[in-house]
């Protein structure tokens, strides 16, 4: 019950009422108490709204400048300067055969250069139209190849097709400011088994490529007799087409002649314009012989798709002569540089012929004193073939120019990396004329024993393509010829994608000559080389050891897995080099691969003997080297004693198969109506973390990669699963994958042939080989089992890959593991060139 309230009383007893009084004070507190959460509460909203709106513009900030990372080129200063592949600066290595793409042409290390190039056809033959131009294996020719090139100065090259052989030589000659003269002579001589004398068109040709210009100055209406230029990197030139000859000093022979002049968006369109330009009303009429109708070059018409299609390049000159000739003959073609004014005489007839034989005789005489072949006692034969292999890859250098298309999480779309340029051996001329980073590592193990320069100036430039992360593409495709011989798929680069880092194996022999042999001439320019390229491999190392480590401490994983597992018995892993080869049948975060921890202790070890050597702190990357190398560290996160081998870890099962998927057709219903039933993958059982049984190549890299102390207990399992018959032994050298493996020799998808799934490889038999010699020569408990595996092993891969180039005319890009035969891409001589070095025994 409430107290009841008082009332004042005045002194007559009449109360009154009191005057209104103000709230008590204890009431305006709680109201201003209330007015000061209030206006806390909305300072808060602000403030909120304030950051928030921050945060996201610093997001949209922060994202646009991750976005453009991709894109940003590394901030140290290049490697090479600007104008180091200029004929001021580098006038030997100007002009080149650096068109690898194409059967026979040249072009200058410049980034617009004027390129010249052959193509040929046989005339009266079953086949409608036969030219041949980019290289390509279904022209299904015999064989061809150079047999030498020094990389420098000459070139002799056989190319044998159906029923003729040409032979493509060039010389070069100094002179002049822009690189000087060269001359090309073409001799074609038909097969002995021939009915008759092919009747062949060879059509040689200039073009430009935006810069410069052409002018073609034609004798007897039809002949183009020579071409006339000028261009901003080679200044005033002249390219005379001297007429056949049936060889030596012999007379002009009959040919017809036919030439076109017309303009090209680019150089990829070369081969589809001469087509679309030859006619039938041409006839071929030797003085003693019948009248023919032939094929030849008249007027450029664009077929009706490609008038609809608007091309907006820049159009360029483009030049073709065509000589049609009964075989045999020969023909000369001689390019003169209008800065070189003082030559002796013009390179051709006798005096071209004693060019080349000068040459060949200083080249014989520098590969045996480069890989002693003959003291080893081989054949000459034998030798021969290892001067193809050696030249083939030199003859398949590249140079290259334009912008990667590249893309990260944080680009919705493909970006133009900045232009730049590649210096670079290409694997195949006919399937992969480009380059591609774990390749090149291989390359130049044998590139670095002929001309330690042309390894220098690779390395340079796949190091200054190097972007501010620290990403270098796996692939390099680099303007419109690159990028018309690459699957659409394939042209985007992803940055996160890594490639094994074997640049750091022909980094590691540059520092081995260095250290032993400091002031040889060959030598002699590494020092400084190293001391500018080491900023931008220390961020590279760096990429490597944030970007692709594994779930553990000190472990590592491939990033880029192929992510569909329903189409893949096993899904690729293209970033580790060995594609198809099987990997945890699941892909997940918790994979380790073995395979890249052993790249990571190959790649530590070099920078640090590199950053000893340019005194510069080497203590981190020792200690990583050391930790890394740590063979209980290795044993703990890939050795499984149930397997007896190294392995990869990860989501894995085995019972996995390709099976037809059903396509469920209701009754009634005409099949064709619904999806053609594909392979799909069908899991048996339910994967689990574990190790993956998988034994092949990856289970050998701590021995490949000589990450293995000559004690270990694990060399014993690892000589014997070498030397096993059933598991990766064989006459022609090591397969890929255990005979044992219930991939092995799988089909990835129904389109997916075995790839890395038994198939012996090249590299990994060098890699092998290098390891048997190393343990093999190491005192160890398994010193003398490794020494005789040795002796067993590089018998069998050079007497193989010699046996497969005498009966195929190819060095191939793998071998079968049951006959030998070569298969894949041919020629293949880019890391298959490596059995030069293991006749060599120079590991």
């Amino acid at each position: 019950m409430g107290r009841q309230r008082k009332r004042n009383v005045t002194g007559d007893g009449v109360p009154h009422t009191r005057k209104e009084e103000k709230p008590p004070v204890p009431g305006r507190k709680e109201k201003k108490k209330k007015t000061d959460i209030g206006k806390v509460f909305i300072n808060v909203s602000i403030g909120l709204c304030i950051f928030s709106l921050v945060w996201f513009f610093y997001a949209l900030y922060m994202r646009s400048a991750l976005a453009k990372r991709v894109v940003t080129p590394h901030s140290a200063p290049r490697v090479l300067d600007s104008n180091s592949t200029s004929a001021a600066v580098s006038s030997e290595r100007y002009w080149g055969t650096y068109r690898p793409q194409v059967y026979f042409g040249m072009k200058t290390r410049s980034p617009k250069s004027v390129v010249t190039g052959l193509m040929w056809m046989r005339q009266f033959s079953e086949v409608d139209v036969n030219l041949r131009h980019t290289c390509e294996q279904g022209d299904h020719l015999q064989g061809y190849g150079w047999l030498m090139h020094d990389g420098l100065n000459f070139g002799i090259q056989e190319i044998h097709d159906s029923d003729f052989t040409l032979t493509t030589e060039f010389v070069k000659r100094m002179g002049g400011e822009h690189g000087g003269d060269w001359t090309w002579r073409i001799t074609a001589k038909q097969h002995s088994s021939a009915p008759q004398a092919p009747v062949i068109s060879l059509m040689f040709y200039v073009a430009t490529d935006t810069q410069g210009s052409l002018q073609a100055h034609v004798e007897e209406r039809t002949r183009l007799s020579s071409v006339t230029g000028t261009s901003e990197e080679l200044g005033n030139f002249k390219i005379t087409f001297r007429k056949p000859t049936a060889g030596g000093a012999a007379s002009d022979k009959y040919a017809s002649y036919n030439y076109l002049q017309t303009l090209s968006p680019g150089l990829d369109r070369l081969t589809d314009i001469v087509k679309n330009s030859l006619n039938r009303r041409f006839v071929f009429h030797p003085p003693s012989g019948e009248r023919r109708p032939y094929i030849a070059v008249d007027t450029y018409r664009p077929p009706p798709h490609q008038q609809q299609q608007k091309d907006n390049r820049i159009e360029r000159d483009f030049l073709v002569h065509q000589v049609t000739v009964q075989t045999p003959f020969q023909i000369e073609v001689l390019f003169e540089s209008g800065s070189f004014h003082d030559r002796p005489n013009q390179l051709v007839g006798s005096v071209l012929t004693e060019e080349l034989e000068k040459w060949k005789v200083t080249f014989d005489e520098k590969f045996e004193r480069t890989f002693g072949l003959q003291a080893k006692g081989f054949t000459p034969a034998q030798v021969k073939f290892s001067k193809a292999a050696l030249s083939n890859m030199l003859g398949g250098m590249g140079y290259f120019f334009g912008q990667s298309v590249v893309q990260s999480v944080y680009n919705e779309h493909p970006l133009l990396y900045p232009e730049g340029a590649l210096f670079t051996a290409v694997p195949s001329r006919s399937f992969f004329p480009r380059g591609f980073l774990w390749d090149e590592g291989f390359h130049q193990l044998l590139l670095s024993k002929w001309d330690p320069q042309v390894t220098r100036e690779t390395l340079a430039h796949w190091l200054d393509l190097i972007n501010v992360e620290g990403w270098i593409p796996r692939e390099l495709i680099l303007g419109d010829e690159a990028r018309s011989k690459v699957p659409a798929e394939f042209v985007v680069q992803h940055n996160e994608n890594a490639n094994p880092p074997t640049l750091f194996l022909a980094l590691e022999k540059l520092v081995e000559q260095l250290e032993t042999h400091p002031n040889t001439p060959l030598s002699r320019g590494t020092l400084p080389f190293l001391r500018r390229l080491y900023p931008r491999l220390q961020t590279w190392f760096e990429w490597y050891n944030t970007t692709q480590v594994g779930p553990l401490p000190n472990s590592y994983r491939w990033r880029g897995r192929d992510k569909d597992t329903n189409l893949f018995l096993n899904p690729k892993t293209l970033t580790s080099g060995l594609d198809d080869y099987p990997r945890a049948s699941h892909p997940s975060a918790d994979e380790r691969h073995v395979d890249l921890h052993c790249w990571i202790v190959l790649a530590s070890g070099v920078m640090a003997s590199m950053a000893r050597l340019l005194g510069e702190p080497h203590q981190e990357y020792q200690r990583t080297h050391l930790t890394l190398s740590d063979n209980n560290l290795l044993n703990e996160l890939h050795w499984s004693e149930q397997h007896r081998a190294f392995c990869d870890y990860g989501n894995h099962t085995q019972a996995v198969s390709l099976q037809q998927e059903k396509v469920f057709v209701p009754p009634g219903q005409p099949r064709h109506q619904f999806p053609v039933a594909r392979l799909v993958r069908h899991v048996r059982k339910a994967p689990k973390l574990q190790y993956v049984n998988a034994l092949g190549y990856v289970s050998l890299f701590p021995f490949l990669l000589h990450v293995l102390t000559p004690d270990s207990p694990k060399l014993q399992h690892i000589l014997r699963d070498i030397r096993d018959p059933d598991r990766l032994w064989t006459p022609y050298g090591l397969r890929s994958l255990s005979r044992a493996d219930p991939l092995y020799m799988k089909r990835n998808t129904e389109h997916d042939a075995p790839y890395w799934r038994g198939a012996i490889w090249i590299n990994i038999n060098y890699l092998a080989i290098r390891a048997l010699h190393h343990y093999g020569s190491t005192e160890g408990p398994y010193k003398e089992e490794a020494a005789a595996i040795y002796q067993e092993l590089r018998t069998n891969v050079i007497s193989n890959v010699y046996k497969q180039y005498q009966e195929t005319g190819y060095i191939w890009e793998q071998y079968n593991d049951s006959t030998g035969r070569g298969q894949g891409s041919h020629p293949f001589t880019g890391w298959s060139a490596l059995t030069v070095v293991i006749m060599a025994e120079q590991y």
